[in-house]
């Protein structure tokens, strides 16, 4: 089997190292010079440099040549989706399978990924990839368990099958909402871990911001259609756990760059990569807004990141908060 991938990221490179293994694999990167470079040279010198790649992974600036595959896999960011769908959603094949690897809420319209999708390709079968994995971890075949999401349970076990290797572990899951959700949240949370880690406050802090950022999570993702176990399996708390404590996880490393006194307009220069945390905490903004849903720890951090809350303050308005029972919702 041949299997598309949209983007040529960091992770969406390392999948298709590990979709190697078993599939030919085709990726679709806009820039022609770094498909060439993957094509001559057999290497994402931007993202993931060092790293050589096996003979059977291509790549095309031409999106047309990777949409008639069966299994087309997203990893375009987030708020880039729409306009890729906007373009070529007329050049999908009807019975493709999108798997998305992204992660992250749609800031103009507050939706989740496979609601974008659903828009412009009402009839694809759509699927979430989700879980503690690191692009950096995969490339070099570290073992990696992650969970891949369908409401069509076949689907999801038929992906399961051709996506597993022997060191990427893939669980099965029904529940979209809760593996989308999920995926989104921790990279919230993980940029105000990171904040702290940029103050210098030590492990506490950060153990108190995990725990009851799940406790948020678990919350808003109930509101919203999602089911607890999945928060607390490897698309919610495991996701969490990685991207909050891994020198690996660009949304941590802006919050630090944050928490040392960097502003949200100097972090694209240093960090070089898509930080979905950040739209995505507007997006969880207007939802909890909107649906009345108790997201103390993520309104702090769009007021850090949109209003310019000093850091200070916003410890002080998080630790003096009404006191409550820690497993009231």
């Amino acid at each position: 089997m041949k299997i598309s991938i949209l983007g040529g990221g960091s992770w969406g490179t390392a999948m298709a190292y590990n979709l190697s293994h078993k599939h030919d694999v085709i990726m679709y990167i806009r820039n022609k010079e770094n498909a060439c470079e993957i094509n001559d040279h057999h290497e994402n010198k931007r993202y993931l440099p060092g790293y050589i790649l096996p003979d059977n992974i291509s790549a095309t600036s031409n999106i047309e040549e990777v949409l008639g595959n069966k299994i087309i896999i997203n990893a375009i960011p987030t708020q880039n989706i729409r306009s890729m769908l906007e373009q070529f959603s007329d050049k999908f094949k009807e019975d493709s399978i999108i798997v998305n690897l992204s992660k992250g809420i749609e800031k103009s319209t507050s939706k989740r990924i496979s609601e974008i999708f659903k828009e412009y390709l009402p009839n694809n079968t759509f699927a979430a990839l989700s879980g503690p994995s690191h692009a950096e971890e995969v490339i070099i075949d570290s073992p990696t368990s992650i969970v891949v999401a369908c409401e069509d349970e076949d689907v999801a076990k038929f992906l399961q099958k051709e996506l597993s290797t022997d060191n990427l572990r893939i669980y099965t899951n029904t529940d979209v909402v809760g593996v989308e959700f999920g995926g989104a949240v921790k990279n919230v949370l993980a940029l105000g871990i990171g904040m702290i880690d940029g103050l210098g406050f030590g492990d506490n802090p950060k153990a108190a911001m995990m725990t009851r950022g799940i406790h948020e999570m678990v919350r808003f993702c109930m509101e919203m259609g999602g089911d607890r176990n999945t928060l607390y399996g490897l698309a919610g708390l495991g996701d969490l756990i990685v991207t909050a404590t891994s020198r690996h996880s660009r949304n941590r490393k802006a919050g630090e760059l944050i928490g040392k006194g960097h502003t949200v307009d100097q972090l694209e220069n240093e960090i070089n990569m898509v930080v979905e945390g950040i739209p995505t905490t507007k997006a969880l903004k207007n939802i909890s807004e909107q649906r009345h849903i108790y997201m103390p720890i993520t309104n702090i951090i769009y007021k850090i990141l949109y209003e310019n809350l000093d850091l200070a303050e916003a410890t002080a308005m998080l630790m003096q908060r009404a006191k409550k029972d820690e497993f009231d919702f």
